[in-house]
């Protein structure tokens, strides 16, 4: 997630060794992928050696047949609960990362407003998944249900039973992980200018209706896994795909994002009364660095603890296939992000890299067990210059989103549920979804979190709730907000300077 770079005011056609090294960089980067000269077959990066057991083995390996001995029922249980637990950490542990590419990329004098709100996150999103959004999300868990649209299993979190492989208690910690993720996402869109209360009322608005109801669709058994004919054992042979969350997880953050920064206006400042864009730097870029470094490490938390189990050594092969894919997409998205703000601006940019690997992250997060390893690299190549593109578009719309979250997780959100239905895959080769499927999805999951949220947004504004003064704005949230400085020689200076 990045702020306009500085560079972004100039002309976009950049420095002529700038654009040149860009697109060297981009024909290296075609040549390493074994796209330029040898793609007679687009379906031949699937032949290549990490990949040679069938991705569609991959993607079902948790159903493969294995002639290895059984595993012991307790110690399979242990391993497959152990292994969700401590992915579920790594995935709380993306709270962090998040915090510091907010506060990076932000003014200091809303430091403590962006750590106050991502701690609120955690904490709301936690209590409100707990007595409402588990039993939204997962109510089959619960007992039978029959509509695919909305129901609701109970309060709580339900009883375990004999045939279980894992824990009710790791499962529900999982997904409220996933859960407080798809609303964090929203804080850096919103920094700077939203009321503190008023981020309480969507924070809950979000973890505890808006997020379950739509991962119900996909994930609790929902209508978006009801296409084609239904097997004798329940099961359709065709639904919507996204495995760790793309769309279920990112798009939505990513969308309500948007509603929000529509619905705010931009930060006083952000640009001129002629409508030219002015930068507004963040003030630490240190911290969203880290923030990244981070927000990387945990998604191998995010994508292969979606496998969900362990024990078995094709559930092995999987996971780490998982997060081989993962880790491609992201290096990727890093190279075509700076090679192509380098063309753009004329120099290579710190924050869109970093955006490029949050973006190939986003992207890769839906087709992670689906795609080739070759493929990955598309993916994150693609979600790179769509950062880069979108952060420019909105820029242009004058729509003011100070860390890109709309960019990296609503646009590279969309893409990588959409590569599915593109890009060969061991779904489309199995005839699991389509074009069509993923495009009603996708379309349908985004849709309904900008429209819900944008009704939220929009009755906050309307009853002034929804943003501070001018005034309050100037002084910094930190002081307006909590009452509070984050650094001391801010206090001892009479405020902040950026």
């Amino acid at each position: 997630m990045s702020s306009i770079s500085a560079f972004t005011t100039q002309e976009l056609s950049g420095g002529p060794s700038g654009l040149r090294f860009a697109w060297l960089t981009m024909v290296l980067l075609v040549g390493m992928m074994g796209i330029g000269g040898s793609l007679a077959s687009v379906a031949s990066a699937q032949e290549e050696p990490a990949a040679a057991m069938d991705t569609a083995e991959v993607a079902d390996a948790g159903d493969a047949d294995s002639e290895e001995p059984a595993a012991d029922a307790g110690v399979g249980y242990a391993f497959d609960n152990g292994f969700l637990f401590l992915c579920a950490v790594l995935v709380l542990f993306m709270q962090a990362g998040f915090a510091m590419v907010e506060v990076g990329l932000n003014s200091s004098k809303n430091t403590i407003n962006i750590l106050s709100k991502n701690l609120m996150d955690l904490s709301v999103g936690a209590l409100l998944f707990f007595f409402v959004g588990f039993g939204l999300m997962y109510p089959g868990s619960y007992g039978d249900v029959t509509n695919g649209y909305f129901a609701f299993g109970g309060t709580g979190i339900y009883d375990s039973s004999p045939d279980q492989t894992f824990s009710p208690q790791v499962d529900w910690f999982f997904q409220a992980v996933f859960a407080a993720t798809a609303a964090t996402i929203v804080s850096g869109a919103v920094a700077g200018r939203m009321k503190f209360n008023a981020y309480l009322v969507y924070s809950a608005i979000l973890t505890g209706l808006i997020y379950p109801i739509s991962g119900f669709w996909k994930w609790g058994g929902g209508w978006l896994m009801q296409f084609g004919e239904q097997a004798a054992d329940g099961s359709f042979a065709m639904g919507f795909q996204d495995f760790a969350g793309s769309a279920v997880v990112h798009a939505v953050g990513g969308f309500a994002g948007l509603a929000g920064a529509i619905f705010l206006g931009p930060r006083l400042g952000r640009y001129t009364a002629e409508g030219k864009s002015v930068p507004l730097p963040g003030h630490n870029v240190a911290f969203a660095a880290l923030g990244v470094f981070i927000l990387w490490v945990g998604w191998y938390g995010f994508n292969p603890g979606s496998q969900l189990a362990f024990q078995s050594s094709a559930d092995i092969d999987a996971t780490v296939f998982i997060a081989v894919n993962t880790t491609l997409a992201a290096a990727a998205g890093v190279i075509v992000a700076t090679a192509v703000s380098w063309g753009l601006f004329g120099k290579p940019d710190l924050t869109m890299g970093l955006n490029g690997a949050l973006g190939g992250l986003v992207g890769i997060t839906a087709c992670c067990d689906a795609m080739s390893n070759s493929m990955s690299i598309v993916v994150g190549a693609v979600a790179g210059a769509l950062v880069v593109l979108s952060i420019v578009a909105l820029d242009k719309a004058k729509i003011d989103d100070p860390v890109g979250a709309f960019p990296v997780h609503g646009v590279c959100g969309v893409w990588g549920c959409m590569a599915l239905g593109i890009l060969p895959n061991a779904h489309l080769e199995s005839g699991s979804t389509s074009f069509m499927i993923q495009l009603i999805g996708t379309v349908s999951i985004c849709a309904w979190a900008f429209i819900t949220m944008s009704v939220v947004f929009g009755v906050l504004k309307a009853v002034g709730m929804l943003r501070v003064s001018p005034q309050e704005e100037q002084a910094g949230l930190d002081i307006s907000e909590h009452g509070m400085h984050a650094y001391p020689s801010d206090a001892v200076a009479g405020g902040s300077v950026v």
